[in-house]
Formats: C-alpha cells, sequence, structure tokens
C-alpha cells in the first residue's frame, strides 16, 4: 500500500516538474510620459529561453536604448521601459521555453501626458464689446476635459449664450462687458486618473465711452408748433457727459431747446426750415470722448391727389394707369403688382410694361393687354418724411380658357372625374360633348355632370369598352369660347418591378427594387414579394407602396438555403405580372469565439461558448401630429440563426447622462412610440435585438422634437376661444350636474343613492314613500361575515305583498323576504336581541351569497 502511494506522488512530482507557468507582475502598468518603469516575468518549472516580445510582435532584442530586457536567473527576466513615450504604448509578453514546451503572459502597458498648462497668462486683457478668447491651453492623455469657473460658480453656457468653451478649451466671451471682469479659473480634469489642476487668470474690461443715434435722420413737417426730437444713448466707465452743439455753437436749455436731465434727448421747438442740418451728440468721460450726428430733414408729407380704376379687354393694344401726388421734395412713384415693384423704365424683356415720371406724375403703360393683367395695382409716393399708398383695380374682359390635365385613367366599373377648370371674365357656361351629342344624353344613364364657378365636373363609370376615348369641353361667353379634348384612357395592371439586389443573411434577406416601368395609369398601390424552396409552392407577403419603399425583408428563411424570389406591383386595377425570379442562397449563422485572457491555455481552449448574436436593426424616425410624440421603426436584419426574442429600446436627451427606463418589444413588433418629450430638444434613441445567443450590436438613431406651441388659435375671426383649462372645467360642472340629477332621480324612485344614505345614516328619516312602522315596528337584521349562516329580514305584516299565484315568489326590492312567525330573532352582529312585538310579524331566511335590501336599505 506504502508503494501504491509513493509511486502516485512521484507521478504527480514528475508532472508539476514538466509544466510551465508564467506570471507577469504588475499585470497591468500605467506610465507618465517621460517616467521610467519595470516589469517582472516568473516562470515556475524549468524554462531554457524567457524572451520578451513587443507589441508589434516583435522579439525585444538587448541592445534597444529604450526598452532593456535582463535576466536575473533560470526563473525570472526583467523588462525596464525608461522615458516612456506614446509609441511605448501596448501589450507586451513574456514567453517561457524548454524544448517542445512553452507559455506565455502578456500586460497591458498604457502611456498617459499627466495634466500640463502650457500657456494660461494673467491677467488677459480685453476691450469692452469685444470677442474675448481666455486663452487656457492645456495638454494629457487622454485629453483633459477642461472646466471654467467665476466667482466660485461653474460658467453654465447653456445659459448665457455669450459664454461658449471652445474645442481647444480656450473660453469665449461674445461681447465682453464690464460686469465680466474678474478672476477666472480655468480647470482641467481627467476623470480616468482622477487627476485635477487649475489655473486662476485675472480679466481686465477697458470701456471707452460708446455712443449711438436712436435715429440717425430726423424728419420733421415744417408746420407751425410742430417739434422735433434728437435723441442719442451713451455709455461708458465712469458715466459720461452729453453735450448737443449745432454749427460748433454749444447749445444750452432755452426758448428755442429744451435738454432731459443727462442731455441725451434735444427738443427743438416750433421747427422752422432754417432748422434743417446736422446736429453733433457728443459724450465724454475721463477715458475720452466719442461723438455721433443726427440729421434733421423738414419736410412735406407726400399725398396721392389722383389714382382711378380702368378697363380693358384682352389682346387691346395698350392700357395706361396713371398717379399724381404732391410733397416736399418731390415725392418719388412707385407701382407694385402681385409682390413685383415698378419704377421708372421698362420693366420687362419683352418691353410690355414702361413708366414714366414727369414731376408728381407717373404713369404705368401696360402693352398687348393679357387675362393675367387683371388685379389690384398699388400706386406708392415716397420721399424721405414718409409715403402715401392707394389702390386701383384693372378689369380686364377676356374669353374662357380651359386649363387642366387632359387625360384621366380609370377601369370599367370605377369611377372618374373629368375635370374642365375654366377661367373667364365675365364667367363662362360649359356645356360637354362627345361625338357631337352634348352629355349627358337620354341613353347615358352612367354619366353626371357637377358645377362650380370655375370647374365643371364630368363623373363617369365606365360600363365597356365603349366608355372609353374624348370627351370634349366647351366654354363660351360674350367675349368668345374655347373646346379641350380630354381623353378617358382604359387603365392597366403595372408592369412588373425590376429587382436589383437580393442582399441575404442566415435567416432574412434584403431584396432591392426599381418601381415598374409602367404604372398602368393609376397609382400603386402594393407589392407583393413571393419566395420559395426550388419546386415547392410560392410563400408570399403584400407591403403598402410608399414614396420611399426601394427594399422589402423576407423573414424566417433557413440558413445555407438556395431560393427563388420574385415580386409584382398592384394598383386599382389589379395586380400585374410578376418579375423573373431571382436565386439567392442564405448564409451560414456567423459565430465567434471568445477566450479571456487571464485564463491559461489548457482551461482557454474548453472554454470556448458559441454566439450567434443577431444584426443591429435598421432604424428611422417618423414626427406623429402632436409634435413631442415620435415613431421610431426599425427594419428586422439577420436573426443570427435564432429567432428574435423581443427589442430593447432605451433612449435620453444628448444635453441629460441619465436614459429613460428600458423599454421591452415583443419579437413581432417593428415601431414603438415615444410620448411626453421635451420640446425642441434632440434625442438619441439605442435599439438592440436579442437572440437567445445574446444582442445584437445597438443601432443608433438621432432627432429633435418640434418647437413648443406658443399660441392657440382664435375660435372665431376676431374672438378669443376658451383656453383648455376653462373646457376641463365646464366639462367637469356638466358632470357633476349630471351625477346630482341621477342620484336624485335614484333617491324618489327607487329610495337609493347618496341622498338616501345621508336622510337615513345621518338624518334618521325614512325615504320617500316608507312608513314610520318600518322603524317602530320592524327592523332588518342580517349578517354579513364571512360564515354561511342565513340573513333573517323582519317586516311588518302591513308591508307584505301577498302573492297573487298562491306560491312563492321570487324576492326583489319590493317583496317581503320574510313568512309569518311570532318569533324572536337573533343577529349575531349585535349583543342584544330585537324582539318583534308585532304577532304577525313574517320572517324568511335567504342565503348570504345573495344579500336582499329593504326599504330602508341605501344602494349608494
Amino acid at each position: 500500500m506504502l508503494q501504491i502511494r509513493d509511486l502516485i506522488w512521484g507521478l504527480l512530482f514528475i508532472g508539476c516538474a514538466a509544466a510551465i507557468q508564467v506570471q507577469i507582475t504588475p499585470t497591468q502598468g500605467e506610465i507618465s510620459v517621460g517616467e521610467s518603469k519595470f516589469f517582472l516575468c516568473e516562470v515556475v518549472g524549468d524554462a531554457k529561453d524567457i524572451d520578451w516580445y513587443a507589441p508589434s510582435g516583435e522579439k525585444i532584442l538587448p541592445n534597444r536604448p529604450d526598452i532593456i530586457v535582463s535576466r536575473g536567473d533560470e526563473t525570472m527576466s526583467t523588462l525596464t521601459i525608461y522615458h516612456a513615450n506614446v509609441d511605448s504604448a501596448g501589450i507586451y509578453k513574456c514567453v517561457a521555453k524548454n524544448g517542445d514546451k512553452e507559455a506565455q503572459a502578456t500586460v497591458q502597458v498604457k502611456i498617459f501626458q499627466k495634466i500640463t498648462f502650457e500657456s494660461a497668462p494673467s491677467p488677459q486683457e480685453f476691450n469692452e464689446g469685444d470677442d474675448a478668447d481666455i486663452v487656457c491651453n492645456v495638454i494629457s492623455s487622454p485629453p483633459p476635459s477642461i472646466i471654467w469657473k467665476h466667482k466660485g460658480s461653474k460658467i453654465q453656457v447653456a445659459k448665457d449664450v455669450r459664454f461658449r468653451i471652445m474645442k481647444n478649451g480656450h473660453l469665449q466671451i461674445r461681447g465682453i462687458k464690464k460686469i465680466d471682469e474678474g478672476m477666472y479659473n480655468c480647470e482641467a480634469r481627467v476623470m480616468a486618473r482622477g487627476e485635477i489642476d487649475f489655473r486662476m487668470i485675472k480679466v481686465v474690461v477697458n470701456v471707452l465711452p460708446t455712443i449711438r443715434a436712436r435715429l440717425s435722420e430726423v424728419n420733421a413737417t415744417a408746420d407751425i408748433g410742430s417739434s422735433a426730437l434728437l435723441a442719442c444713448d451713451a455709455d461708458g466707465f465712469p458715466e459720461p457727459s452729453v453735450t448737443w452743439t449745432h454749427n460748433n455753437i454749444v447749445l444750452e436749455r432755452g426758448d428755442k431747446y429744451s435738454l432731459n436731465e443727462d442731455g441725451s434727448e434735444l427738443v427743438i421747438k416750433d421747427v422752422k426750415k432754417v432748422d434743417e442740418g446736422d446736429y453733433t451728440c457728443i459724450a465724454k468721460n475721463k477715458a475720452g470722448e466719442k461723438a455721433e450726428e443726427v440729421s434733421l430733414n423738414v419736410f412735406v408729407q407726400p399725398k396721392i391727389t389722383y389714382l382711378n380704376n380702368q378697363t380693358a379687354s384682352e389682346f387691346d393694344e395698350q392700357v395706361t394707369l396713371t398717379c399724381e401726388s404732391s410733397g416736399d421734395p418731390t415725392p418719388t412713384i412707385s407701382w407694385s403688382f402681385e409682390n413685383k415693384v415698378f419704377t421708372e423704365g421698362e420693366q420687362s424683356l419683352d418691353r410690355n410694361i414702361v413708366v414714366r415720371s414727369h414731376a408728381r406724375v407717373s404713369s404705368l403703360t401696360l402693352k398687348n393687354v393679357l387675362f393675367t393683367f387683371a388685379g389690384q395695382y398699388l400706386c406708392t409716393a415716397s420721399n424721405s418724411i414718409g409715403q402715401d399708398n392707394q389702390h386701383m383695380y384693372l378689369e380686364v374682359r377676356y374669353a374662357p380658357k380651359i386649363l387642366g390635365p387632359v387625360t384621366v385613367y380609370t377601369w370599367e366599373g370605377n369611377a372618374a372625374n373629368i375635370t374642365c377648370e375654366v377661367e373667364a371674365h365675365p364667367g363662362a357656361s360649359v356645356v360637354w360633348f362627345r361625338d357631337g351629342l352634348q352629355l349627358p344624353s337620354a341613353n347615358t344613364t352612367n354619366m353626371k355632370i357637377f358645377n362650380t364657378p370655375s370647374t365643371s365636373y364630368l363623373e363617369i363609370n365606365p360600363d365597356s369598352q365603349n366608355d372609353f376615348g374624348s370627351y370634349n369641353c366647351t366654354a363660351t361667353n360674350v367675349l368668345g369660347s374655347e373646346s379641350k379634348e380630354f381623353l378617358l384612357i382604359q387603365a392597366e395592371v403595372p408592369s412588373s418591378p425590376e429587382i436589383q439586389q437580393v442582399e441575404p443573411f442566415s435567416s432574412t434577406a434584403v431584396v432591392s427594387f426599381e418601381e415598374p416601368d409602367s404604372m398602368g395609369g393609376v397609382p400603386i398601390t402594393k407589392y407583393r414579394v413571393e419566395w420559395r424552396l426550388p419546386g415547392q409552392e410560392w410563400t408570399g407577403s403584400e407591403h403598402d407602396a410608399k414614396d420611399d419603399l426601394i427594399m422589402i425583408t423576407i423573414v424566417d428563411l433557413k440558413p445555407e438555403t438556395t431560393y427563388e424570389v420574385k415580386m409584382s406591383a398592384v394598383n386599382g386595377k389589379g395586380e400585374g405580372e410578376s418579375s423573373p425570379a431571382r436565386i439567392f442562397t442564405t448564409e451560414p449563422v456567423q459565430y465567434s469565439f471568445t477566450i479571456s485572457s487571464e485564463t491559461p491555455a489548457p482551461i482557454a481552449a474548453t472554454s470556448m461558448a458559441l454566439k450567434g448574436e443577431p444584426s443591429a436593426p435598421k432604424l428611422e424616425v417618423k414626427v406623429q401630429e402632436r409634435g413631442n410624440t415620435l415613431k421610431v421603426s426599425w427594419i428586422k436584419q439577420d436573426d443570427g440563426g435564432s429567432p428574435i426574442k423581443h427589442y430593447l429600446i432605451r433612449y435620453k436627451a444628448k444635453h441629460v447622462s441619465e436614459w429613460k427606463p428600458e423599454i421591452r418589444s415583443p419579437h413581432d413588433s417593428d415601431y414603438v412610440l415615444l410620448s411626453g418629450l421635451d420640446w425642441n430638444t434632440e434625442y438619441e434613441v439605442y435599439v438592440v435585438a436579442e437572440n437567445r445567443q445574446g444582442k445584437s450590436e445597438p443601432a443608433v438613431i438621432s432627432f429633435r422634437t418640434a418647437t413648443d406651441p406658443t399660441t392657440i388659435p382664435d375660435a372665431m375671426d376676431g374672438g378669443s376661444g376658451l383656453g383648455t383649462g376653462a373646457i376641463v372645467g365646464i366639462l367637469i360642472v356638466v358632470f357633476f350636474l349630471l351625477l346630482v340629477g341621477v342620484d336624485v332621480t335614484c333617491y324618489f324612485l327607487n329610495k337609493c343613492g347618496l341622498l338616501m344614505c345621508i336622510a337615513v345614516n345621518f338624518c334618521g328619516k325614512a325615504g320617500p314613500g316608507a312608513k314610520s312602522k318600518d322603524i317602530e315596528e320592524g327592523k332588518a337584521a342580517f349578517t354579513k361575515d364571512e360564515s354561511k349562516e342565513p340573513i333573517v329580514e323582519v317586516r311588518t305584516e302591513e308591508d307584505h305583498t301577498p302573492n297573487q299565484g298562491g306560491g312563492p315568489t321570487e324576492p326583489n326590492e319590493t317583496t317581503p323576504l320574510t313568512e309569518p312567525d311570532g318569533k324572536t330573532v337573533k343577529d349575531e352582529n349585535t349583543k342584544g336581541e330585537t324582539e318583534v312585538k308585532n304577532a304577525t310579524a313574517e320572517v324568511k331566511t335567504v342565503p348570504n351569497e345573495a344579500p336582499q335590501t329593504n326599504g330602508n336599505e341605501s344602494k349608494a
């Protein structure tokens, strides 16, 4: 027995001696740029060679200056990295060998740059109103996040649009002000290492006087007693003083001029023509002075004195419109028509519109009159002080003109409208003909005519091929007539779509196609796609035709299987021919193998896990009627050879870090509605497909919600509509009154309801029609506990209604529940006993599962 145990221990010792194990200390390393670090590779077991390999896969030789490998003894080797730079980062590998035995271990080396302020001068000076760029240049790896603080608080760029943190970390203050002066803290952080550093920067704002005229030119009328106001606004530090000059003379308060307290407003009284000219507003403080000029123009308001309506007929040689005005200086007269403005000279390439002006008179000449010239014309007289506007109307009489498409498609049994749109002045009468006969004729029952002031509709419900063909619309007024032929054409089924490409996956395939060359005259409503295994029956699905539908996904296919696919289009007439069958083969299920980097090789070889995750779905977003509700739709892609279990949806606003609660959607769903979103906010959505093998990569899409509506349209023109709160309040009042009406009705008719309950329990009164003897001589006693004991009710004989049929009746609200008896009834819910004093009382029991009510019980 001892020999066997020694043999086992000997074998174990030999096996342990033969195996090689490698371990690197430390297991990972982070080195700042310029620093040095070493890593120790320890070997358990006999190893002849211990070598290090660089991240590039090359063996590290002993003669490298920046990285040195040294072997201390047979069981360890040291890797030393001197003065590390970013190129030193990567995964280093230590390999131990002894004959055909080999073991290895890896260590990941990360190189980072400490936070370093390259340039953050203080103080930094700017002029008020400039876009200040406060310099703070910081470097680190990974790049640091920069936070700016002022007066102890973090600068919120979202709350003040003047502040902006640039890509280089600088702080930009748009239009810097005096109040922005002070100390600013430029703080750099590297979250991965918890590293932080900052620099305090003093910002100085230099303010010079600024001045702005409220109006650079002021117009005044030379009427007796009129005044003119000249004003300018000055700013600076310290606050500047304001003075006015005219012709180099400083103006003082008096009979002619008046100034407000700070001198910014100058009022010129009793304006004369001699007051016309330039006035200078001067702002002055310790830092200097600035001046701004204001011009005073004394004019006469323009006024249109002559403008009349005109009438012409189409194809007249010309018509002239005349406009006269008065004013000083002489007004400029312009014409406008349908947002087109006509000034002096020829206004069109064909020279049909000409404007001529002389002194205070302007004429607009329209040559070769067309019906489109009719309408309202605006004459505008203007000078530097103002303007005057008046309208005139040009009436153009013209013969009918028929507009609209000439071809209409339909099919037998499907009614269609032929539209004859007519423009004419005066109005025209419209008549329909076919083969010289006016419609509708006596033998046509499938045609109807509908007329509006400008359009005539011929409705045709074709019975046969004879109803298709040419129809004539003739419009006539006092100036002439016009006819137009319309064609009613037999619609056809569409031609076949052209399959451009089939992109197969393991269980799905995406069919890309082009719409048919021929629509058949009417829109396509659906596309039908069919697929099958060669030689078997077709399986199909229909898809509504949309403007952007160019791809259809086939689902529930088998991996590594050959299929045929064809497509056809459907319109109102019917289904067209199918396209030629396209052959494709689905892909095999894609597998990947995952091995832990820290697991020893023999164990890692047995830890392979097959995974067949689905592909990420394709997403699209559509805004719903309410602007903060959106529909996120997805198209299923490859399911990885395993059915989709469900879809996982997450979303959040981009400016926040917290995600909304995850939504789980069933496997057969293809969209989700996101409602109650914030207005005018950018969101991002992640959609993940999951099967038994795992989750797909997330499909990501971003969108922005609509702007919150700020106005509610008036209920009527010129009136104000009720608000939402008022409407809700009215509905609540109506509902309350309805409940009160129902309760009162129940009180008087059925002796129940809330009023009945109040009358019995609080006022001690009987309901309407009840007798006082019900209270004095009889009471109902019944049990309502969990037991199956009968309910006992006592009534006096006076309330009993005899059964006319002689047999027992079904108890109801008015039928007594007792039989004559003179016994005393006990109630388990009370401690005392109720004795019925009437010698002819009725007692009857009913099951506890169906309790009855007497006349005094409330149903509320």
